[in-house]
């Protein structure tokens, strides 16, 4: 029996690592098995490779290479960026963040664990299309505001925020700019030293280096407490022996992601919107998100009168993987904060379905899923009016 080809549409959540990227790995997993923190030539073999992989992410993001501090994902730099930055600030007395409604969880769980130690925590409403603009940062802006943190690019909708404005405003104020980058970095064209931005997020395992691995970027000159105590690792500012392999692997992969993001941006901006062409012929379907300002591969659509959960299980038997929102919201009975945020009811909401697609996608593909899609809404609604 042959095995069922699976399509993958959910990019987004994570991807699988390239080929490059595994075998610039493999050896460090045995042969170069060496502590970065010693002194022999087995350890400055594996620090002269994490060295490199600072490099290559420094230059995929137009940064300096000390200005890059490997950490285990997304989430842990975001958790060191907010925290970490309001802790500095309470130092002189500036006891005040600003965030938006549709920040991941790793930013908003963040600010509410600061509200209960007594932050005060301004969440601006983004738009229906999922836009914050510099005008209201700039109104929430006060005095004591330590922090402003602003996605880059929403992970559910993919509306892109205008960044560069919030940070020029924050720079003007003298207030330090945190940018959850994760969905953005090597799908937007980043250059941190010309770029308003202090400190920046991001995560390996969305643009093809393995799980476990991702970094944040510190601007030269901003103080930033670390978030754990330890050795000296990464320049005494997050401890812990690092793991060689997966840091490899990261610098590989923004490599890659850099060389070909012009390339890859528009090929996948065309898929999407071949693949939107047929999802919006369907009654009572709307698109969600920025229609210009938006990443090239993300793809959020709503079925009114239908189960977004039913409409995934039914997709998977037919080999189609995709996603009812944030795979970090994975099995909320909640709808998605973010849809919530942007106006959908909670039935719009849970009829919703993201798409986000890769280079590894196909015309072909595209076509299969959109096919799909419309037999199984045409099923599902047709089981509802009886």
């Amino acid at each position: 029996m042959a095995e069922k080809k699976i399509i993958y549409a959910d990019h987004a959540a994570t991807t699988r690592i390239s080929q490059s990227v595994l075998e610039a790995m493999l050896p460090y997993f045995q042969d170069g098995y060496g502590n970065a923190s010693g002194v022999y030539g087995l350890a400055r073999s594996a620090r002269k490779a994490i060295e490199e992989a600072r490099r290559q992410t420094a230059d995929a993001l137009g940064a300096l290479p000390d200005s890059i501090y490997f950490t285990s994902g997304g989430t842990e730099a975001d958790n060191w960026a907010v925290r970490e930055a309001a802790y500095a600030g309470r130092t002189s007395g500036k006891t005040h963040l600003i965030t938006s409604n549709i920040e991941h969880h790793a930013v908003l769980h963040t600010c509410r664990r600061l509200e209960e130690e007594g932050f005060t925590i301004t969440r601006i409403p983004a738009n229906a299309e999922g836009m914050v603009s510099p005008e209201q940062v700039r109104e929430a802006l006060r005095p004591e505001t330590a922090l402003v943190s602003i996605m880059y690019a929403n992970n559910e909708i993919g509306t892109i925020q205008p960044v560069d404005a919030i940070g020029s405003l924050c720079r003007q104020h003298g207030v330090l700019f945190h940018t959850d980058a994760v969905q953005a970095v090597g799908h937007l064209p980043i250059h941190l030293e010309r770029q308003p931005v202090d400190l920046l997020s991001l995560s390996g395992h969305k643009l093809g280096a393995p799980k476990g691995i991702g970094a944040l970027y510190i601007r030269k000159g901003v103080t930033l407490p670390n978030l754990m105590e330890g050795g000296g690792q990464e320049h005494g500012r997050r401890p812990g022996t690092e793991n060689t392999a997966l840091i490899v692997g990261l610098g590989i992969a923004m490599q890659e992601a850099a060389s070909r993001m012009e390339e890859d941006s528009r090929y996948i901006a065309r898929l999407r919107d071949l693949l939107e062409q047929r999802l919006l012929t369907i009654p009572a379907t709307r698109l969600n998100g920025d229609r210009l300002q938006r990443l090239p591969g993300i793809s959020s659509v709503s079925f009114d009168g239908i189960e977004g959960e039913t409409m995934l299980l039914l997709l998977d038997m037919q080999g189609i993987c995709a996603s009812a929102g944030s795979a970090c919201a994975t099995g909320s009975p909640q709808p998605s904060h973010v849809l919530r945020a942007i106006g959908l009811s909670d039935r719009q909401a849970k009829g919703t379905i993201r798409f986000s697609l890769g280079s590894e996608n196909t015309e072909q593909e595209i076509s299969y899923i959109a096919k799909t899609v419309e037999e199984i809404a045409e099923r599902l609604r047709a089981m509802t009016l009886g």
